[in-house]
Order: structure tokens, then C-alpha cells, then sequence
């Protein structure tokens, strides 16, 4: 493809002195109105090296373009040079590209392979998979698709929440109130009963709590009862967790949780020691971070049990000694903020320039409208609920409307989770929301429902083109894009031709709205187009013209859906 922001950078080097091309790159803009053209060069910052006002040199510049092929026109308004192209040659490249590259039109190379580690999802054993979790769980998933598109070779790690105290609690509340049946047959949603009936105790008697630590110590130094509980929550736990991940389509390379890093511990602690950064307060081991502005970082307690810092060090040295990552990506909500930047520090104080490879990607929260979730007080609405009933309401729509489908449980499926996803990631990872059903389940507006149809509906045009689409492939550097200049197809092809630049700021922001929103904005273009032209006309040049656009729009934002983790339905 054609990058023309960098031809018409070097066609400007030609005729202006003192500027390289790069530099030249980096002052064209993109106008916000097209009717200033499809790029604009400003010339403000030429007046003191040619000793002219800006408007003179932006009249001198648009007379040298006039006769050049690349624009259909060349205007100077004041000091900016506006450039239109040639609607013709910027077209017909397009489709050619799009036909060439399908469903890997929108990649990169430039990852050149080189490993990158992305964590995400990491759910508590033994604790509900609610709608908490579905922000790192798709936003993951998004960045992992994106790295994996711009060439990196990616890995991706559920790094589980399967060691720590709760498990102490656990192991007691199983004991004390416990039975085997229960577990088995609901393991979450009892052992979960378990944990709020352990906070609801120990307001009666705290020494529930030194019962539930010395109880972890022992699974810490691997006592075989504790062990065998500890292991089977485990199991049961992934049982549902796994079915969650099914429904999402989602899977994972490693599901090294926690207390795959229990063995490593003390390593961390020794060289923590050797850089002379362990310092013992009140009984438990720290390291200072005051110099830095935070607070103290917490190695070891008194009993000498590890913490979550501690772990996340060893995963670190790990997966840098395993892997050889270029990067070590981090989903996990904004409320660890301190963590990350505490146990990063230490990295960087242990003398690995790598550290500054380890990038934690924060991302709001989500509550419920009547307060915040909380697990130890069963406040919580369970993932898989918010999945099957949006795809039991997807279905009724279906139904109720009597769209054309080939098979109704897996259009409503891939309509129904994929709007729960796409709502995830409309806006700004940052942003804080409240999760609400009205909204989950509002198929109007921009909406992922809305892009699967317009994705739908370009494939029935295709369908109902009497050419197959790899017909259309076939002959599309033989098509007369002169059929295809109108306004709404330029708009189109423009918004179809931003698609990989993109995914190459989705990639560098860590930010999957930046798709969704232009999968939106493709949307909305293909439907004007569809409006305006009549695509299956009578004259087979023209129709094979306008077929090659819908077919660009189509796999532009079935590229753009598979980034975001969902479905492009062929018929809806």
C-alpha cells in the first residue's frame, strides 16, 4: 500500500529548502473537514527560513503541485497548502491492497517476531468469575489479537490467583462448615458461600483469622492435606472458569498462576539480600521505596509467608529467563497502580534494564448501580449470567424480527456475547463505568450488533452480486474504479484506507476503542455508500466497480471484529 503522507512528503522536500523529508512528514495534518482537502500542509514555520509570510510560500508551493498526477487539486488557503488527491490513483490502490492482502490487510511486520508477553483475565481461584473480571478479559485478549497482527510472536499468560491467605480461609470455612457434595456440584457459588460465611465469623471471633494464616503457612510448606484441598479447589475452579472462556472464545498459552512461583520465592529473597535491599521491620522483611515516593514494599510477613509483590518478582525473572521477552505486558485494573510501580522499581534496583520492558496497562473500574461488588459480601453479578442472558435476549430479537439466519443459536451467540464485548471496549480502557443490563443489552445505536449487520448486509450484497467474492479478488486490478469517485465511496475508501495506521496507534496506546470506534465510523460510511449508489446495477463494469468497495468494507471490519475477540456473522 501506498503510505501518501510519506509520497507527498518527498514530493514537498522537492520544492521547499531547508526541511527533510521526515520532518516534513510530521507537520502535514489531516483536515478535519474534507473539504479542506485530503491533507494540508502548513506553512508557518517557513517564514524565517525564506524570509516570506506564510500565505506567499503556501501560493508559491501550490503552483509548483499543480501538474503533479498524485492530486486532482492543489489550493492555498492563507498559510495552509491544501492537497486533494486523486481520487482515481488513491482508489484504485486501495482495493487492489485489500483484494490482496483480505484478511491480513491491516497487519504489520514490524513486531519482527520478537516475543511479547501479555497476562490477562487471572481470576481467584475458589472466587466468582463476575463482571469485574471481563474488563481485563477482553481488553487482554484485544492487545494480545493486536500484537499478534502487528507481527509480534505473543504468549499468553492467565496468571491465576491460586496461592495467598484466602486460601487459608477457605481451607477453614471448608472444615468447620463444609461438605464434599456442595463443592462438587457448584464449586463457585459454594465455595463462595464459604468466604463470606469466614468474614461474617470472624466479626464474632477474630482468631479465625491467625487459624485461616497458620493454615496457609502449612500449604506453603507443603503439608499433604492442605495441599490436596488446596488442589482441588483449583480443579473445580477451572472447570467454570474454562467454560467462561468458551463462551468468550478465548484461550491461553500458560496458566502459571501464583503458585507456580512458590518454589522461587526464596531466590527473589536472596538477591534481595545480596543488593543489600532487604530491610527487617517489626519482624517482617521490606524494601524502602521512600526515596522514590512510595511507600514501603512488603517482601515478607512475620511468619515468613510470601505476598503478591514477592511473587510477581519471580514471575518476572522467570519469564525473562523463559522467554526473552522484548515485552512483559500487564492487564490489570488501576486500582494496583502502586503495586506495579513498587515491584517494577525493585526490578530496576536489582540492576535488570529490562524492568522498563515490564508495562502495566491500568484500566477503570466497574460497580453496580446499587454500590460497589464485593466478594466477601457476595455482592456480585457472575460472568457467565451477563453471557447466556444476553444471548437468550439476542435470540428473541432474532426471533421477533424474523431475521434471515442460517442457524439461530450461533447468530444469537455471536450477537450476544459479541455486544457485551464490544460495549467493554467502546470507550477509554481508564474510564470508570457502571455496569448496567439496560445498556449491556441495548442493541441500537453503536453497537456491536450494529457493525456485525453492516458487516451482514455487505456479505448479502455480495451474495446477491451474481459474481463470487473471489471473482470480485480476482479482477480487482482490472476493475474501472471511475465508478467508484462519488463522495460517500471517497469517504469510505479513506476511512477503509486509515485502518492499518489504526491498529499501529491501538498497539502503541495499549487501546482497543481506538478499533472499535473506527469499525463504528466504517460502519456508518459503508451505509451511507449503500444509500447513496446502487450498487447491483445493470451494467457489469460499474457493478464489479462498486462490488470491489463492499468487499474492502466488508473484510475491513471483519479484520477489525476478530481484533476485538468477536464474531462477523455472514447472514443476520
Amino acid at each position: 500500500m501506498i503510505n501518501f503522507k510519506e509520497k507527498i512528503a518527498v514530493i514537498l522536500a522537492e520544492t521547499i529548502e531547508g526541511l527533510t523529508v521526515g520532518e516534513i512528514r510530521d507537520m502535514i495534518e489531516i483536515p478535519t473537514d474534507s473539504k479542506m482537502g485530503d491533507y494540508a500542509f502548513p506553512c508557518f514555520k517557513l517564514a524565517k527560513v525564506l524570509r516570506k509570510a506564510p500565505p506567499m510560500i503556501a501560493q508559491g508551493i501550490a503552483e509548483k503541485l499543480q501538474e503533479n498526477e498524485l492530486f486532482e487539486k492543489v489550493e492555498n488557503v492563507n498559510a495552509y497548502v491544501n492537497l486533494f488527491l486523486s481520487r482515481k490513483v488513491f482508489t484504485q490502490e486501495l482495493v487492489i491492497c485489500v483484494a490482496a492482502d483480505q484478511d491480513r490487510y491491516g497487519s504489520s511486520t514490524m513486531g519482527q517476531n520478537r516475543k511479547v508477553i501479555v497476562e490477562f483475565s487471572s481470576p481467584n481461584i475458589a472466587k466468582p468469575f463476575h463482571i469485574g473480571h471481563i474488563r481485563s478479559t477482553v481488553i487482554g485478549n484485544s492487545i494480545y489479537k493486536i500484537y499478534d497482527f502487528l507481527g509480534y510472536d505473543t504468549v499468553r499468560i492467565n496468571h491465576l490467583g491460586d496461592y495467598g491467605t484466602q486460601f487459608g480461609k477457605m481451607i477453614v470455612s471448608y472444615r468447620r462448615w463444609g461438605n464434599e457434595e456442595d463443592v462438587t456440584k457448584e464449586p463457585i457459588k459454594t465455595l463462595l458461600s464459604y468466604y463470606v460465611k469466614f468474614h461474617e465469623e470472624t466479626e464474632k471471633d477474630p482468631s479465625l483469622e491467625d487459624e485461616a494464616r497458620d493454615v496457609f503457612t502449612k500449604l506453603e510448606n507443603g503439608e499433604p492435606e492442605e495441599t490436596r484441598l488446596w488442589q482441588w479447589f483449583r480443579d473445580e475452579s477451572l472447570k467454570e472458569f474454562n467454560r467462561v472462556y468458551q463462551m468468550l472464545g478465548i484461550e491461553f498459552d500458560s496458566f502459571a498462576g501464583e503458585s507456580f512461583y512458590s518454589d522461587k520465592m526464596e531466590r527473589v529473597v536472596n538477591m534481595l539480600k545480596d543488593a543489600e535491599l532487604l530491610k527487617e521491620s517489626e519482624g517482617a522483611n521490606i524494601v524502602d521505596l521512600e526515596e522514590y515516593g512510595m511507600s514501603p514494599a512488603l517482601i515478607t510477613k512475620k511468619d515468613g509467608s510470601s505476598l503478591y509483590i514477592t511473587r510477581d518478582i519471580a514471575a518476572a525473572v522467570y519469564r525473562k529467563e523463559h522467554y526473552d521477552f522484548y515485552k512483559n505486558l500487564y492487564i490489570v485494573a488501576s486500582q494496583q497502580n502502586l503495586h506495579f510501580q513498587q515491584w517494577i522499581k525493585i526490578i530496576g534496583l536489582l540492576g535488570f534494564e529490562w524492568a522498563k520492558d515490564c508495562v502495566h496497562i491500568p484500566f477503570g473500574l466497574v460497580s453496580l448501580e446499587e454500590g460497589t461488588m464485593s466478594t466477601r459480601h457476595g455482592r456480585v453479578v457472575f460472568l457467565e449470567e451477563v453471557l447466556t442472558r444476553a444471548v437468550n435476549q439476542t435470540k428473541e430479537i432474532i426471533l421477533e424480527k424474523n431475521v434471515n439466519t442460517d442457524n439461530l443459536d450461533v447468530t444469537a451467540k455471536q450477537v450476544g456475547i459479541g455486544a457485551v464485548i464490544f460495549q467493554e471496549l467502546s470507550n477509554n480502557r481508564i474510564k470508570d463505568y457502571v455496569f448496567s443490563w439496560e445498556k449491556v443489552l441495548n442493541f441500537e445505536g453503536e453497537t456491536g450488533p450494529y457493525v456485525q449487520y453492516t458487516h451482514a448486509r455487505a456479505a448479502s450484497v455480495l451474495r446477491n452480486g451474481g459474481d463470487s467474492t473471489n471473482q470480485v479478488i480476482a479482477a480487482a486490478d482490472k476493475a474501472n474504479v471511475e465508478y467508484i469517485l462519488g463522495d460517500s465511496a471517497y469517504e469510505l475508501a479513506k476511512l477503509i484506507y486509515r485502518f492499518p495506521e489504526v491498529i499501529l496507534e491501538a498497539g502503541e496506546k495499549y487501546e482497543p476503542s481506538v478499533v472499535t470506534r473506527h469499525i463504528v465510523n466504517i460502519a456508518q460510511g459503508f451505509n451511507k455508500f449503500y444509500h447513496d449508489e446502487h450498487v447491483l446495477v445493470a451494467n457489469e463494469e460499474e457493478k464489479k466497480a462498486k462490488l470491489l468497495l463492499v468487499y474492502a468494507a466488508k473484510q475491513t471490519i471483519q479484520n477489525g471484529l476478530k481484533l476485538l475477540g468477536m464474531e462477523a456473522p455472514e447472514r443476520m
